[in-house]
């Protein structure tokens, strides 16, 4: 970004020393990477703050740190652009959700254009799971006829002129030879037709989520009307994807039109929707959290500085969520941006009053010790990412239906979920192992989160082990073996009842009872299993809930 036009839309001198700049970026979890003349550079910390993503985004939260302007920043549709999009009922299982919306009056030089292309790629890329989720399209309204159609297309219907291109090419052709088409083109290659964006006379906007096209698909430099458009296939990241973007415009313009989209059974749906939410807070319960004394009055105004509404009432703070903070999921959440506020070097230091010692829990002293009976059966112990992708943890072990706890914004695409189970891990670590020498015998003590409806955040901690064996003849008799060893070393017995498991041969796979309560699974693992993580050798292994397990054992009645 330009420290210029960051300087301006803050609206307030900043310093252009490093370190005096990177304390008052402390405010938005930024720090000064480079400051080379004008052109600077900003780390974030925070990978769960798409709204900071771009140097409007941080102004604003700026303004408030600086009390340049304080409280809740309302945007407000200001009227309906009168534009309505149709979308084709034959994209339900392709890409089946749009959302647009028109900003008036926006004032765009080269660097804001590359500022916008720069948050259009983030969010893509991140937000939009790499254009699976949710892709975003920005155009010159003033070359558009409404109303707008979004429709399902043959792979040779339409041709057009890719952005930036010469040549027309057809659907099929882009997806076969166009930089883009290759890189994002597996996400519709798959299906008999195709996403298109055209306007009233046919004339192509886009091809989603591959590419725009180069007549109506391309901004530039000057004032215009720039209309917004994310499709996708889910409907609240599209939605919130709609709003982000078109505040970033809105933050250098005048005016926000909204846009109607007309669902072929679900109805009609008004987009940006830039509705706030409220939540009560408690200045006693932000000070149990924080271990700080301040008053409702106090943490009203450290609100107002992060850019919340807050008002008093009957001694309860109503807080009003700014409809941008995609990221507020509980009070806590807010509470954390009082302490930002607050600021963390206004904070003094305490010693602590209470001498405590320091210990292992029970947990862990039971978990080593599961870990010292496996390596007494020549287990080898390794340690994986709890991070992890519904891919690994799902697709590659033939389940269509297991359910995983997604990272609303990752920074990766590598860690997009939290694991619900160990082996997938354990299958990755042989699959990528296959040049060392057989037989191999690994396992892993780790924590697992599954989701659970009666637990606050409606997730649940699981502690697992799970264990693997592979070479030429591993199978079902020597897990069974090397398990039945485990729970001999700990006291007790277990029983094992047949059932089908789709990752696991048919015949060869049980769960693991306990005085009737299921605390696992073992077996051997599927060819079709196997194959897709390239493993080298056949394969058995087992996966038990720890935390069932310990509950058989006396040393956890003090947990």
């Amino acid at each position: 970004m330009l420290f210029d036009d960051l300087q301006r839309l803050v609206g307030r001198s900043l310093p252009q020393e490093k370190m005096a700049l990177t304390e008052i970026l402390a405010y938005v979890k930024g720090e000064v990477e480079t400051l080379d003349g004008n052109n600077l550079t900003v780390e974030l910390k925070d990978g769960n703050r798409p709204d900071l993503w771009c140097v409007e985004g941080i102004a604003r939260g700026l303004r408030g740190a600086l009390g340049v302007e304080l409280g809740l920043k309302r945007y407000e549709v200001s009227a309906s652009s009168g534009v309505e999009v149709s979308v084709d009922p034959r994209l339900r299982k392709i890409r089946p959700y749009i959302g647009c919306s028109l900003v008036r009056n926006v004032r765009l030089n080269d660097e804001v254009i590359r500022e916008l292309m720069h948050l259009q790629d983030k969010l893509d890329q991140t937000y939009g799971r790499k254009r699976s989720r949710a892709s975003i399209g920005l155009y010159n309204f003033d070359l558009i006829k409404p109303p707008i159609h979004y429709r399902a297309a043959g792979p040779e219907e339409y041709s057009f002129v890719p952005l930036e291109g010469t040549e027309s090419m057809t659907l099929r052709a882009i997806l076969k030879s166009h930089p883009k088409g290759v890189e994002y083109g597996d996400i519709v290659r798959h299906h008999r037709l195709w996403p298109m964006l055209v306007d009233d006379t046919d004339r192509v906007l886009s091809f989603p989520p591959i590419i725009n096209s180069n007549d109506l698909g391309k901004i530039v430099e000057g004032e215009q009307d720039i209309f917004v458009e994310v499709t996708g296939t889910n409907s609240q990241t599209v939605l919130n994807t709609v709003t982000l973007v078109t505040l970033s415009l809105a933050d250098r313009g005048k005016l926000i039109n909204s846009v109607k989209v007309c669902y072929p059974d679900e109805g009609e749906q008004v987009t940006p929707n830039l509705a706030t939410k409220e939540l009560v807070l408690r200045s006693e319960d932000v000070n149990r959290v924080l271990g700080m004394e301040m008053n409702s009055k106090q943490v009203a105004e450290m609100l107002l500085r992060a850019r919340y509404g807050a008002g008093l009432k009957n001694g309860v703070i109503r807080v009003t969520i700014p409809c941008y903070r995609t990221d507020i999921m509980h009070p806590l959440d807010v509470v954390e941006d009082v302490l930002i506020a607050y600021g963390f070097n206004n904070i003094s230091p305490i010693w602590p009053k209470i001498a405590t010692t320091g210990g292992v829990s029970h947990l862990e002293e039971l978990s080593d010790t599961v870990r010292e009976i496996m390596l007494g059966l020549e287990f080898q112990e390794i340690l994986t990412f709890s991070l992890s992708t519904p891919e690994i943890q799902r697709d590659k072990m033939g389940l269509s239906s297991l359910k995983v706890v997604e990272l609303a914004n990752p920074m990766t695409l590598r860690f997009t979920c939290l694991r619900s189970w160990l082996l997938p891990n354990l299958l990755e670590f042989l699959g990528s192992n296959t040049h060392a020498t057989f037989p191999q015998k690994v396992f892993e003590v780790g924590d697992c989160v599954v989701l659970d409806g009666t637990k606050p955040g409606g997730t649940r901690d699981v502690r697992k082990l799970a264990g693997i064996i592979s070479h030429p003849r591993a199978n079902f008799s020597e897990i069974k073996g090397n398990l039945e060893g485990l729970f001999r070393s700990l006291g007790f017995s277990i029983v094992l009842k047949e059932i089908e498991h789709p990752s696991f041969i048919p015949g060869r796979v049980g769960i693991i009872l306990v005085d009737g309560n299921e605390i696992g699974i073992l077996g051997e693992l599927s060819p079709s299993v196997l194959e897709n993580w390239l493993a080298a050798n056949p394969a058995a292994a087992f996966e038990i809930d720890l935390d069932a397990v310990f509950k058989y054992l006396p040393a956890m009645a003090n947990v």
